[in-house]
């Protein structure tokens, strides 16, 4: 079983179309691409961390205040969005991204 995975593995990284996927999957070496990085996966796991019960309270105190409209989707999306504080992975994720980014 061990052989297999390891010749399924060997395959998958000599094949040309992994190879392709992987690589437009990297970051671009630019200014935007750096501040994607930071902005959509960094920034907000650190505010889940540091700010998330106190967002999550507030979004769960000003949804009856607004039955229905935008407002109410908004204040559901921040509830969905904080409620489980920041996450581990999406951190690393980003790290790893940045990391990659200038190798």
């Amino acid at each position: 079983m061990q052989t297999k995975i390891k010749l399924k593995t060997q395959k998958l990284i000599q094949n040309p179309a992994a190879k392709k996927a992987l690589t437009s999957l990297k970051p671009e070496k630019s200014l935007w691409g750096f501040a994607g990085v930071i902005l959509f996966f960094i920034i907000p796991e650190i505010v889940a961390f540091i700010w998330g019960d106190e967002i999550t309270k507030f979004a769960k105190e000003a949804l009856p205040a607004n039955p229905s409209g935008i407002t109410h989707y908004w204040y559901e999306f921040l509830v969905m969005l904080f409620e489980s504080g920041g996450s581990w992975i999406n951190l690393l994720l980003g790290i790893a991204l940045l990391v990659w980014l200038f190798f």
